[in-house]
Parts: C-alpha cells; structure tokens; sequence
C-alpha cells in the first residue's frame, strides 16, 4: 500500500506494522511528511519496498510483533537496509527489543504511545538527524565507571540485601539516573522492594502504595520495574503518562522523575526472573547501542551477584549444621564430650583471666542399666531425653550441659562457687526426681561438685567431680558429694 502527498522535499517512507489500524493511522498522522509513504504489513513486504523505493526513512512499528518469531526477519531487515535511517517505535512493555535490533545495526527509536503530535515530531527527528546516536568519550567513560561500580558491588556482597543496596548506589551515580531501586522475589513468588536510593521523600513504597507482595499491587501492570519483574522484558516509559496511570503519573512528575526503565534481573534458567532493577531518570534521553548493552550486562552482574549471595548462604547454612552435627549430642541435643572439654578449656581460661569461680558438676541416672533391660532401648532413649530436657529447664543461660558418655552428664557453671554449685546440683536433682518420663515412670540422678583450683587443669577438676559422683553412688544415690581439694 502506498500513501501519497505534498511531501517535504519529495521524502519517501516505509513504515512497517502488522496492524491494519496502526498502518491507517500512522498514513494519517504522518503522511504529509514524505511525497510517497508505503505502507508494509510483513518483513518481507518492507524487504521488498527498500530494495525497490530507497526510501529516506524506514520506520518499524514493533508493537503486535512477537520476539519469539519476528525477530530473526526484523534483525535482517535492519542489516540489509544499507544505510538507509531507521526509527522504531516501540512499545513500552517491549524494550527488550532495544537492545537485540541494535546489535544488528544503527538505530534509533521512540516509545509508544504517542499521540500524532508525538508521532509526528519523532519522525520530523529522526529526518531532521538522518545519523543514529553515538556516545562521546565522557559517555563511553561513565559505562565503564558503571559497569566497574556493579561490579565492585557484585564482588563485595554479604548477602542479597548488602547487595541490593549496594546496586542501588552504583545505579545512582550513573549520570542522569535520580532515584535506584531493586525488588527480588522472595520465597513463595512474593516480589519486595529490596533496596532503594535517591532523594529524600522518593519513596518506591509511596507511589506503588506497598513494599512487599508487589505482584499483586495495583500498579503491578503500570510501573516498569513491576512489569519487568512479572513478564522478564525491560519495560521502558519515556514520559510518566504512559503509564496509563494518572495518579502514578503525577506522583513521578511530582518528584522531578521524566523517565522510567525497568531490567529483570535473570533467572538461573528457566522460570520467572529473580527481580527487576528500577531506573528513575530526571530527564528523558535516548540509549544508545553501548548503554542498552551495558544495562543488559548490568542486569546479569546482578543475577550472578543474586547467586553468588544464594551461594554463600548456603555454604554457611551447611557451615552451621556440619558444625552443630560435629559438637552436638544427636540424641538429646546437648553438647557431645568432645565440645565439652573444649568449652571446658574456655570457661577455665576466662575464670583465671578475670578471677571468677568456676564451678563443675556431673552426675548420671541412677540404674539405668535397669531401664534399658526391663523398659527397652527406646524407653532409655526417651529417658536420656528427658533427663537433658529437665536439667537444661533449671539451668541458666551461661550454663552448659554435656553428654560425656552413656547416661553421664556434666554441667559447666561459671561465676559460680562449690556452694552455689551444690545447690544447683540439688535443683537438677528434685527437677528429675520429678519429672514424668513415658514407659517408665521416674528416675533418679546421682551428683558430684566441684570448684575449679588455682592452678588446676581441666582433667584433674573432671576428675575429682567424678569421684565425688562415685562417693554419691556409693552413699546410696539420689543424693549430692561435694569434691574434695
């Protein structure tokens, strides 16, 4: 189809649309511009209008064109144009297209929707400047300084909220960006704002009415950074109005913010994106190829940095559970032997340093033996159990309990003196006597106290609590010894 007019100096267009509708209106917007306007509903057709009119102007109408399917003929219909100036008009939810077309050739681009106004001025543009935007050497410098301030951030995050706010700084200082922000999808497909910076009283939270559970916000079909995290396109807005918000609209423009672009941060593969990066600008401006592939590379440096947190995390996680498996009595979940005598060490140490009593006490259930052989090992399982469980209830929080084999116990007791430590003996003691235990009624504990010497080491203190334990055996049990010096 072919559109004719009183053109401006006798200027020729192609305009590309699968869209019958958009072709007649663009035809009515912008036709006067060009003395002959053809008018293209496939790749192909376009193909074979620009080798025959050699147009001064191809314009490519993106929206109804699906990435999966087009973009192979539209990245060929870019390469083979020879030179020839080319406008997209993209519409905002597909900015995704940006950067894969640009890797195909020069080119510069509008986002939609435009009134006829808009239309009108933006192809007035783009023939007014047939060459397509290139970045000066402070330009190329600023996404070198970003790209190495992402990087830095990616390098020296803790966990994903440190890196979060550190993105959001990098962001920032990248010139014209006025407010960052960064929202994750937390466990249970939940997307939160992460992290935010910019002036005071821009607040993400205030104009998207929420901070978390941002999936279902009502402005989840509005805001770029929303969009972007939901569908995993960059979403670009060149003016707040496009939106389709009023409301949002106004609260940008309140806050001196003209353009908005959201980046999905990837997936590991394949599934929803991991988030979204959020750019607030002050003023609009037109990317280039470099900066849409630097924003690209940005995105993936936040991805990578994502993993490396998730990573981390679970290294410590594993760090945490080998730890507690190799210092952990399995069955009552108390301190095994081993960590004992070296927590044991410790409480020695600190007790010299600062000249504090240090007080041992070990004791074992009496006849247990018997337990086992009338009740079973299970029951004597649950007996050993609950023992554990009634001591650790009477103890207090500096207090340590310590399987240290069978069905023996000792109990580390700092600022604590020969006295106190017989009286918390006897506290553990009537605590168990009474303590109801399933299969087996009840069951008694004999004690052994002592207080750490002077000069004493850690074995010859076990040793004589443990003798004092032996006396109490002896003494006829369910009682408490105190050790001798």
């Amino acid at each position: 189809m072919m559109h004719e007019s009183e053109g401006e100096a006798g200027r020729t267009g192609v305009y590309l649309s699968p869209v019958a509708q958009r072709r007649a209106e663009f035809g009515e917007a912008c036709g006067s511009m060009f003395v002959r306007l053809h008018l293209a509903d496939s790749a192909d057709v376009a193909a074979s209008l620009l080798a025959r009119a050699q147009p001064d102007l191809l314009v490519i109408d993106l929206d109804r064109f699906e990435p999966s399917i087009d973009a192979d003929a539209l990245g060929d219909l870019v390469e083979r144009r020879a030179g020839l100036p080319i406008l997209l008009l993209c519409p905002f939810a597909g900015a995704a297209w940006l950067p894969a077309l640009m890797t195909r050739g020069p080119l510069n681009y509008a986002v939609t929707p435009l009134d006829a106004a808009a239309l009108r001025a933006a192809v007035g543009a783009r023939l007014a400047s047939p060459e397509a935007q290139s970045g000066d050497a402070s330009h190329l410098r600023a996404l070198v300084d970003l790209r190495a301030r992402v990087q830095a951030a990616v390098d020296e995050a803790e966990d994903a909220h440190h890196l979060a706010e550190s993105l959001c700084a990098a962001l920032c200082a990248w010139p014209g960006v006025l407010h960052a922000g960064v929202f994750l999808l937390r466990d249970g497909n939940d997307l939160q704002l992460a992290a935010q910076q910019g002036p005071d009283g821009l607040l993400l939270g205030a104009l998207l009415q929420r901070t978390d559970r941002l999936l279902q916000a009502p402005l989840r079909h509005a805001f770029p950074g929303l969009l972007a995290a939901a569908g995993g396109s960059a979403v670009l807005i060149e003016a707040p109005e496009q939106s389709g918000e009023p409301a949002l609209a106004d609260g940008l423009r309140a806050h001196g913010v003209a353009m908005v672009l959201g980046l999905p941060i990837p997936p590991d593969g394949p599934g929803a994106p991991r988030g979204a990066l959020s750019l607030l600008f002050g003023a609009a401006r037109e990317f280039g190829a470099d900066e849409w592939a630097t924003l690209v590379d940005v995105a993936r440096m936040a991805a990578l940095g994502l993993r490396l947190a998730a990573m981390a995390e679970e290294n410590d996680q594993l760090l945490a559970r080998l730890t507690y498996l190799s210092t952990t009595d399995a069955l009552t979940g108390v301190a095994n032997r081993r960590h004992g005598e070296e927590l044991l060490e410790k409480e020695i140490k600190r007790a010299r340093r600062y000249r504090v009593p240090l007080a041992l006490l070990s004791f074992d259930i009496d006849r247990f033996k018997a337990v086992n052989d009338t009740y079973g090992y299970p029951v004597g399982d649950v007996a050993l159990r609950t023992v554990a469980d009634t001591a650790r209830a009477v103890l207090r929080a500096s207090d340590i309990l310590v399987r240290s084999g069978g069905e023996e116990f000792h109990i580390i007791a700092p600022h604590t003196s020969a006295i106190d430590g017989l009286r918390m003996a006897e506290k553990v003691r009537v605590a168990i006597e009474q303590a109801d235990i399933p299969g087996c009624d009840h069951v008694t504990v004999s004690l052994g106290v002592a207080q750490l010497g002077e000069q004493e080491s850690g074995d010859s203190l076990t040793q004589r609590t443990d003798a004092a334990l032996a006396r109490a055996k002896r003494s006829g049990r369910n009682c408490v010894e105190l050790a001798m010096q």
